[in-house]
Parts: structure tokens; sequence; C-alpha cells
């Protein structure tokens, strides 16, 4: 269910789309639920916003109903009737608790269907449990289910049970959609409430259970700020650990962001305050150093990123060497053993293997070949106020420093380009190409105008 405002967050954007781990809570859930369930048979209940929600997880695979109206949790299965009329077991997830996690979903769906029940709950055992509904079993051993009971509504005896509805059922979908309609509207929000099931189906002598989770945090959602970084910050946590226990090495993992997709191979080494983004790979026996940023990029083996690189939609190759401080913008492929160095910014470029661009430079849109080398301070001038043109260097070409290469041109194999050259014209191959003003000495020039300004302020004594 993803169809809530979640109003305690007092944010604009819909609550399941609020990100933990690295990508939004619903994602969460639904690749819990991807594991008990194939993925054509999830259905995501949407209605704020429901748009954005759709788009936000349009390619997991899942279908969408639209609840157009917000009238409560049992409301959203009413407007589902149709969606779900053709499955025997319904498994109702509540689409803003992201650390469910798959062996738990599956131990609510094979105690509901070994019980042969109508409703099952699945329930958590809380330390504080204020606020939350708690569940009423018919007695201390049973799994049976007598009421659920909300926090206003609790007896002094009830006040004591730790025993919390954690919004997860089970149904029976024919017995579920025989007695829906007999849900009402009557309490303060005017709402349709899909814990009332359990009080209808246990009037009509429908069995109706509950089982506990192992752990009590997996069912618990991330109702404002703070709890969502809590939240945020178990991710993280568990994320961390499985990659140390995959082999590797994270120095101060608490000082480190790693998003829940992220793969790093073994002997590879990340050291404090670095953070690694969304769908990000990386290969073993890498180093990646403090305050770095890599986002949605391929890092193959071997490959040293020294402090303070930014890398985005980059594809980095085995043994290269960046930094510090290289900023790789979307459609950057940096070739087999290839420097990029201090302060170089690439943008949708290819630069073949062993290339190196080491110091103070812009590559952007060219195609670079094997065994370039590119001078401190040049620019691919790729962009001429309306459109965007490509430079290509061919292999062993050497670009000497502060070179302006105006694309579209050419620079061919085993080329030079003389130092502080601006190019416009392709180079053929093996030749030295020379763009800049002669230079002219004047000698005595300076002398003669330190003489003249000397004579000119004696005069105005």
């Amino acid at each position: 269910m993803a169809a809530g405002k979640g109003t305690r967050l007092k944010s604009k954007h819909p609550k399941v789309l609020h990100e933990v781990g690295g990508k939004p809570v619903l994602a969460h859930v639904i690749e819990a639920a991807a594991k008990v369930v194939p993925l054509r048979n999830i259905r995501a209940i949407i209605g704020h916003e429901a748009e954005l929600v759709r788009r936000a997880v349009a390619d997991s695979g899942i279908q969408f109903v639209l609840q157009a109206e917000q009238k409560g949790t049992g409301h959203a299965l009413m407007v589902a009737r149709d969606a779900l009329k053709d499955f025997d077991c319904i498994l109702v997830l509540s689409g803003d608790a992201p650390l469910i996690t798959a062996p738990t979903i599956e131990k609510l769906q094979e105690f509901h269907v070994s019980r042969k029940a109508a409703m099952t709950l699945l329930t958590a055992v809380l330390e504080r449990p204020f606020g939350y509904g708690r569940v009423i079993r018919k007695s201390a051993k049973s799994a049976e289910v007598r009421a659920i009971v909300e926090q206003k509504a609790l007896s002094g005896a009830q006040q004591e049970i730790r025993e919390i509805n954690a919004g997860f059922y089970a149904f029976n979908a024919k017995t579920l959609f025989k007695y829906i309609d007999r849900l009402s509207t009557n309490n303060p929000h005017a709402e349709f409430y899909l814990t009332d099931m359990a009080t209808i189906l246990g009037k009509a002598k429908e069995r109706v259970v509950a089982v506990a989770a192992d752990d009590p945090y997996e069912v618990l959602g991330g109702n404002t700020r703070a709890e969502l970084m809590d939240i945020d910050q178990r991710i993280r946590r568990s994320k961390c650990a499985q990659l140390m226990s995959d082999g590797v090495s994270i120095f101060y993992p608490e000082t480190c962001v790693i998003d829940s997709d992220v793969t790093i191979g073994t002997d590879t080494v990340i050291e404090p305050f670095v953070q690694i983004r969304g769908k990000t790979s990386i290969g073993s026996d890498c180093r990646i150093r403090s305050y770095s940023i890599i986002q949605n990029s391929e890092i193959g083996n071997g490959v040293l990123i020294r402090p303070g690189c930014i890398l985005d939609e980059a594809l980095v190759a085995d043994g290269a060497l960046l930094g510090p401080y290289s900023h790789l913008r979307p459609g950057s492929e940096i070739g087999k053993g290839a420097h990029v160095g201090n302060f170089v910014e690439t943008k949708k470029i290819r630069l073949g293997k062993g290339s190196k661009a080491n110091h103070l430079t812009y590559l952007g849109d060219a195609e670079i070949g094997a065994g370039v080398n590119i001078g401190a301070g040049t620019i691919t001038c790729n962009y001429d106020g309306v459109n965007k043109h490509k430079t290509i260097i061919e292999d062993n070409v050497f670009i000497g420093s502060d070179s302006t290469l105006v694309a579209p041109v050419s620079v061919r194999r085993g080329a030079y380009v003389g130092a502080a050259s601006c190019i416009t014209d392709d180079v053929p191959e093996d030749s030295l190409a020379i763009g800049r003003g002669r230079q002219i000495v004047k000698e005595g020039w300076v002398k003669a105008k330190r003489e003249a300004q000397k004579g000119s302020g004696q005069k105005n004594k």
C-alpha cells in the first residue's frame, strides 16, 4: 500500500518516495516482496502524487492500482478488488516500511497457509509500544486474535501489552472480499480501516491469527524525518557489514555513505568519508580514497581513486588512476591503465589504454586513443554556442600544454601539437602542428620605459 501522504513528514512529496539507503522507501519493499512472489503478481496501490510514485518504480516491473480518493487502508483494498480477484492468498505490505525482509514476508505467508486462516496479522513486540495499536490474543499462548485495540482505547491492563499490529497482513482473498463491504467509516477520521477486518471476520466465525516478526525493527516505518534517518543509518550499517563480510575493507564505516545497490569486489579498500551511490559497481583490489563521491559508475579491478574525485555515470577500466580532484561527468570512459589527474574534468569521452591527462584539463565530447599524452591546461572546445562537436585524437599523439582544440577537429596518429597552440584544422599523421603567434623580443624596451617614466616624474616636480 503506497497511496498515503505521510503528513507527519511535513513534505509535499509522497512518503514512499523519500529515500533511505539510496533509493525510495517503496523500492525496498518491492525488492523484498519480489524475492517471495513473482513481480507480475505485485500490485502497488497508489494515490497521493500517483504519477510520481509510478515513475519512481516503473522499472521494477510491478503493476499499479489507483486509489484516487484516499479513504483509508480498507478502502485501498476495496478499489483493488478487481486487480486481486484471481488470487487465492493476498499479502498486504506497508509501502513505508523499508526494513522488511523476504524471510519475514515468507514467515507471514507460510504461517497464514499452515493455519488455514482468513486473516493473519504480522506483529512485533516493542520495548516502548506507546502510540501503536495492540494485538489482543484469545490467550497468552494462542495464535488466534480477539481484537486490535488502538492506543486511545486501551484499558488499564491492556496498556501493559507490548505486542503491536505491524500493518502487514495475509488474507484469504475469497473471504476478504466476501466481508470487506462490512467496513464502515464510523471513526474519528471517517475512513475504512483494514484493522477492523479482524473484528468483522471474528464475528463471522472466520479464523484470525497473528505471528510475530523475529526482528521488531523490520516492521517500523518512518513517520518523521528523524525516524527516516534512523532507518537510513540502519540500512547503511547493514550494507557496510555485508560488504566487510564479503572481503571489503571499510575504514570508519560510520563516516561512509554506501547505497543498498552498490557492489564491491574483494580486497578493495574504502577510506573514510567516501560516498558510493546508486548502482555503482567497483571491482577487486581497488582503493577509494577519502572524500571521493562515486555515483552510478562502473569501476574495474586495481583502480586507484585519489582523494576528492567525483564520478557520475562513468566507466573506469582496470588499473586506471584518478585524481586527486578529478571530475568524471556522464559518458566518461577511462581506458585500462589510463591516468586522469589533478583538476581534470571529462565529459562524454573515451580515453584510451595508457593515455594520460594529468593536470588542469577539460576534455569533452572526445575520442582519444591509446598512449596519448595530454599536457596541462589543454581544452577541447566542444561547444560553439549552439551545437556540440567532437574532437578525435588518435593513438600515440602528444598534445603540448595549454593547447586548445577547436572541434570538430582531428589529430591523427603519432602527431605532436606544440604547447600553447590553438588548433582549428585537422593535424595529419606524424605531423607537428603549431598554432600560436610568433614571439617578439624588444631588447631594452623595459629600461627605456623606466627611464621615460622617471623623467616624466621629475618634470612634474
